[in-house]
């Protein structure tokens, strides 16, 4: 092999190469009793979590807490987003039970706040709304001091898919954006950001006692100024929580992570978005959308409540 050859094949290799972490996403695997006892209620119930199935940095913190993110209407997603480590192919049928065993499991691990979300499914003509809806009601019936956060997928093309869910009266409305406008054909393709921002606008018009939330993720590419500009987009939409934290490649195959976001850069930008309005925000590397959901919900709550008091 000739040399120039053999630095291309170098090159290649290297580009292959998972990236190393900083110290400061590097976690802890917990051996907790309570993460075997999680995994064993979601096995026993047939529920699937997006803890696992995300592969989410946090699992272990979050399961020997009893927290866990339930991730409804299967395992299987009709996207491929390059960021996202769920399967993608074609999902299984809806399981009719699914929300009596949501509200079991809820009960059993005494959540005082639960958090649900979704594959896409673009295969039904709701998007999966209607199965939305009877999860929140299965938990209001059977789970009744446990409060509701929904992380749902756009609805894209499904008409009265959001107004359905709304009308259900979860207690918070998540939708993440996950990105930059500019970065959406790679990382969210089928997705429109602008569909997505005018989503969560849609929600506060439709009930404006519903809190709205909405992540984003760095790491992909984006610049400072391009979130500035996402932050004030989602202001105008109203939006009352914000989430950021480092994006981080699930496989080889995934979008690269092009850069490992310093700490103090995340303080900043929480700072920028608290002087832009937000209730809430929560900005960290490890930050995920549910990653102390049920702490975030109590914050918010109070910080709703002072503001209206001031």
């Amino acid at each position: 092999m000739s040399d120039s050859l053999l630095q291309v094949g170098n090159a290649a290799s290297r580009r292959e190469r998972p990236e190393r972490k900083p110290a400061w996403l590097r976690v802890r695997l917990s051996n907790s009793p309570a993460v075997h006892e999680t995994r064993r209620l979601m096995r026993r119930l047939g529920l699937h979590t997006v803890c696992e199935e995300a592969a989410c940095p946090n699992l272990g913190e979050c399961w020997a807490n009893k927290h866990a993110t339930v991730m409804i209407l299967g395992s299987v997603c009709t996207r491929a987003c390059a960021f996202c480590n769920v399967e993608t192919g074609v999902p299984d049928p809806v399981d009719e039970r699914e929300p009596e065993h949501l509200a079991e499991a809820v009960r059993e691990l005494g959540l005082e706040h639960v958090v649900v979300t979704s594959v896409d499914r673009d295969d039904l003509p709701d998007g999966g709304a209607t199965h939305f809806a009877r999860c929140i009601r299965a938990l209001r019936e059977h789970a009744l001091e446990t409060t509701i956060e929904v992380l749902t997928p756009d609805f894209r093309r499904k008409a009265g898919a959001l107004e359905t869910v709304v009308e259900a009266r979860p207690d918070v409305f998540n939708h993440n954006c996950e990105t930059v406008p500019r970065l959406y054909r790679r990382i969210r393709p089928g997705a429109s950001y602008v569909h997505s921002v005018g989503l969560l606008a849609r929600v506060k018009r439709l009930d404006p006692s519903q809190f709205t939330k909405s992540g984003i993720m760095l790491g992909l590419g984006e610049d400072r100024g391009e979130v500035l500009r996402l932050m004030d987009d989602l202001r105008e939409a109203d939006v009352d929580f914000l989430t950021i934290g480092q994006y981080l490649r699930p496989s080889l195959s995934h979008a690269r992570v092009e850069r490992y976001v310093d700490p103090s850069e995340f303080e900043e930008l929480a700072e920028a978005a608290r002087t832009r309005g937000f209730l809430l925000v929560s900005s960290t590397p490890l930050t995920r959308s549910s990653y102390h959901a049920a702490e975030d919900f109590a914050r918010l709550r109070a910080a709703r409540e002072g503001a209206r008091a001031g």
